[in-house]
């Protein structure tokens, strides 16, 4: 199992981290960030399989690929956000974190306005 995998690997990164932030917070900072990003790159392959899965199904469903796209951007901005986010409030920097969840709040919000259209669309047609 991959979850398997991805645990045991946080759990070396997290000791790690623990045991360098007092010593050498820069290097820490370090391992926090390249433990996501390979976590991130090991999971890929998953990723990609599912995004293949939605659209093979969208296209069954006869759902615009347009529609897709922006749900996709708009998971894609969530989990980055998130990402940087955490790995802002490791370095200590909450502030610049709490920042970057606004933006890709309002980034989610600007893309989001097709779809919402679209569902508005659909209910004016049927009333």
């Amino acid at each position: 199992m991959e979850i398997i995998k991805v645990i045991a690997f946080c759990l070396v990164a997290v000791f790690l981290y623990v045991f360098l932030k007092d010593k050498k917070p820069d290097v820490a900072i370090q391992i926090s960030i390249v433990s996501g990003v390979l976590i991130f790159l090991f999971l890929l392959p998953k990723i990609n399989e599912v995004i293949t899965f939605i659209n093979t199904i969208s296209q069954k469903a006869g759902v615009d690929l347009l529609y897709i796209g922006v749900i996709f951007k708009i998971l894609a901005i969530a989990y980055l956000a998130s990402f940087c986010s955490e790995l802002c409030k490791d370095a200590g920097a909450n502030s610049l974190g709490a920042k970057v969840e606004f933006s890709a709040k309002i980034l989610i919000l600007a893309l989001s306005i097709p779809i919402l259209m679209a569902v508005l669309d659909s209910i004016l047609k049927i009333l």
